[in-house]
């Protein structure tokens, strides 16, 4: 009877630790989607639906080719299966997400000890590249996840006996080629002074079974997508990693991330820095997964031209880690506790204060926020400050890690749900409701005039008013090519409305602009 009770208490504190992540991971409001690259993600998820075509990625009627299918078909898989909604398209990342905390939580047990396993996927779901990219139809939690796997996997394996691990650690490859082709080879790289000590794993047939096992979504792609090109798609990616690795718009200095990593991974960066660095001199092995390897991945990086904030993603699950050891040495350490004390519970609050009131009374009226936005925001604001407040020199290690953790839980649980990082383009979505109630649209296929995608800016429009068309037509060379009573999005407006009464404007907007809804007459 006894045993029993014990394990009903236990059951129900497992339970209690993955509905604890509910307010960070779910949103169940209306959303909006970004342009670049989960809008161009989804529009492409939503022709594969329309037309059927589950290999070839398209740029309207053009083929995509310096990219795989491989988030596009997720999405569209999704929806499939779940129903053409938002919440479908958003389902491979929130899947990936949920996988990732619950792997950062083994590892934590791994590294450490099961005692506050909880911390580390909580300081995870609130740092805020990875919340941020958590709630975004795009590649980069999906692929982050499964090199997560992979560094897991490489932890668990032991010895040759188990079979299992050495398997999944070949098998993550292969997925993550399929998700983002060569950016595979850098933690690869980043990984290999453990695997020198590991290097067993590489004579073992499972190893290598599983490689093959990986790669079969790729390898099944590209046989099927071949007799449609000129040339191996191969060729096709590997021009875009040139692109990628030459100056090009995303080409950032060489000291990019070491700005970047301390901005992204707040609120707790300087944690895991100190953590990163006092596991770097410990003589265990740990230092070669919990140090190594995010730094040696950041180097590799750097030398990269092509750097973005989502590419250090991949290593966000051992900066959590890193966070907590970071945390728990100041707390233990006789130097610097009276200073971690003394900034995180006067200096942190007393900024985040500061930077409330002045948004409050000086950016508020002036933002593009509604009133739901600015007040989940400022309240989010406010807990964060005065949970960190509360932090005392004579409180517990388990006290202090609650307070620093509550304060950014409320704070993103708010943000979340204010519809910020979810309803992202919030306002066209509402013009683009306000178009689909109109009579004239109903049941009507709108087509696009291709000639009005001159520039970033009209790209971006048209991706998200694409998206929120209820029946998206074909792309069109010109509006000449348009039939009588026809309707289409088009940039032509002078020529329209001066010169050529053949067209009416059905709509038009600021927000929307450039793009106006025509129709022929």
């Amino acid at each position: 009877m006894k045993n029993k009770m014990i394990n009903r208490i236990l059951k129900f504190k497992n339970l209690y630790k993955l509905l604890i992540f509910i307010p960070l991971i779910f949103y169940l409001g209306k959303r909006s989607y970004i342009a670049f690259d989960e809008g161009f993600y989804a529009l492409q998820a939503r022709w594969i639906l329309d037309k059927g075509n589950w290999i070839i990625p398209l740029w309207w009627d053009e083929y995509v080719l310096d990219r795989t299918i491989g988030l596009q078909f997720l999405i569209a898989k999704s929806q499939e299966i779940f129903g053409r909604n938002m919440f479908a398209a958003y389902l491979p990342t929130t899947t990936a997400a949920i996988l990732m905390l619950l792997i950062t939580y083994k590892l934590h047990e791994e590294f450490f000890n099961k005692k506050y396993a909880i911390i580390s996927p909580l300081i995870l779901a609130t740092t805020y590249v990875w919340f941020d990219y958590s709630h975004l139809a795009t590649q980069d939690v999906v692929y982050s996840c499964l090199v997560t796997i992979g560094v897991f996997s490489l932890v668990k394996i032991k010895n040759k006996d188990n079979k299992f691990y050495i398997l999944l650690f070949g098998i993550w490859i292969g997925f993550s080629f399929m998700i983002k082709t060569f950016l595979v080879f850098v933690p690869l790289l980043s990984l290999l002074p453990y695997l020198f000590i590991k290097k067993n794993i590489l004579f073992s047939k499972f190893f290598w079974i599983g490689i093959l096992i990986g790669f079969i979504p790729f390898l099944s792609w590209a046989l099927s997508i071949n007799p449609y090109l000129e040339k191996n798609i191969i060729f096709y990616l590997v021009e875009k990693f040139t692109i990628l690795s030459n100056k090009n718009t995303f080409t950032n200095p060489f000291y990019y991330y070491f700005w970047n990593i301390p901005a992204t991974y707040l609120p707790w960066s300087i944690f895991a820095i100190i953590g990163t660095i006092f596991n770097l001199y410990e003589s265990k092995e740990n230092k070669y997964i919990l140090s190594f390897f995010p730094l040696i991945l950041i180097g590799i990086l750097s030398i990269f031209s092509t750097k973005t904030p989502y590419y250090t993603l991949q290593i966000s699950s051992i900066l959590a880690l890193n966070t907590y050891v970071g945390i728990k040495y100041l707390f233990s350490s006789k130097r610097f506790k009276l200073i971690f004390i003394f900034i995180t519970s006067k200096i942190v609050p007393l900024l985040i204060f500061s930077l409330t009131f002045i948004y409050y009374f000086f950016f508020k009226n002036i933002s593009d926020f509604n009133f739901k936005e600015n007040t989940f925001l400022i309240l989010g604001l406010l807990f964060f400050g005065l949970s960190w407040s509360f932090i005392k020199h004579k409180n517990s290690f388990k006290e202090i890690l609650i307070s620093l953790i509550i304060g950014p839980y409320l704070l993103t649980s708010f943000l979340l749900h204010s519809g910020l990082f979810t309803d992202r383009s919030r306002e066209l979505r509402e013009k683009m409701e306000y178009v689909s109630s109109l009579d004239i649209v109903k049941n009507q296929e709108i087509k696009v005039d291709k000639s009005g995608i001159k520039n970033s800016k009209s790209q971006s429009k048209i991706i998200r008013i694409a998206l929120l068309t209820p029946i998206l037509g074909e792309g069109l060379e010109s509006i000449d090519q348009l039939k009588k009573s026809e309707l289409a999005w088009s940039t032509e407006f002078k020529e329209i409305q001066n010169n050529n009464y053949a067209y009416e404007v059905i709509y038009e907007n600021d927000i929307l602009n450039p793009w106006k809804l025509i129709i022929k007459k």
